[in-house]
């Protein structure tokens, strides 16, 4: 099997709290998720144009995010407003960070690896974001062992989203083919009364399960180009 270009899942939105950012992979490619004052997440290459620094490391000030090694500062929609050293300058429109389509659903932060084959937005459901794991197995091999229903009943939705019934709760998993040999899988409860911890708990065996694969039972995931939008 293979991942189409698409929407993926690269975390959970209660994890990424307001003026805070993260760095994660999506196929291998750096990326930077940051959150904004005003609420609004965006998703885009963890590279400062300047020097390669990653934005990850940086800081969020009101809307903008700004680079740790000099200060430069980018807008909500990438492009570089403020460079300390020259205050008074003004930034050439062709400094702008390659930026990716996003929204939030599902209780996940999405993103859209190739806006021209992409398709439309995950739909929203109402979901209580659970926890996120991340595994050191091939995207795969992961999602090929949840479509055989290891460790549990697992109904496949799409190749990279599956529902799991475990012990009453109703859950809706969204796999991340994070590199080559590794896989997160963030996880929300969409039914059901089974306590968060109780499903903590079930997710942890679910992981041991998986990494009890054996290493390159099935193929990695070949590498995989994402345009930026």
């Amino acid at each position: 099997m293979g991942f189409a270009a698409g929407w993926y899942a690269l975390g959970l939105g209660n994890g990424l709290e307001v003026g805070t950012s993260a760095g994660t992979q999506l196929f291998g490619k750096e990326l930077v998720i940051w959150r904004d004052a005003s609420g609004a997440s965006h998703v885009w290459e963890d590279r400062c144009p300047h020097r390669g620094m990653r934005l990850s490391f940086g800081f969020v000030r009101g809307n903008h995010i700004a680079c740790l090694y000099h200060g430069w500062q980018y807008d909500e929609a990438g492009q570089c407003r403020h460079i300390p050293a020259h205050p008074s300058l003004e930034v050439p429109e062709t400094i702008k960070v390659p930026t990716y389509a996003s929204v939030e659903a599902a209780g996940m932060i999405w993103v859209q690896s190739a806006p021209e084959v992409g398709g439309p937005p995950p739909q929203d459901i109402a979901a209580v974001p659970v926890r996120s794991l991340y595994i050191d197995r091939a995207p795969e091999a992961v999602a090929h062992a949840l479509e055989a229903g290891l460790a549990g009943t697992f109904e496949s939705l799409s190749p990279s989203t599956f529902a799991a019934t475990p012990g009453g709760a109703t859950l809706f998993l969204a796999l991340q083919p994070y590199g080559a040999e590794r896989t997160a899988l963030h996880i929300a409860r969409t039914g059901g009364d089974v306590p968060l911890k109780d499903i903590a708990v079930w997710a942890e065996d679910l992981r041991a399960a998986l990494e009890a694969l054996p290493a390159g039972a099935v193929a990695p995931v070949a590498g995989h180009a994402g345009a930026a939008a």
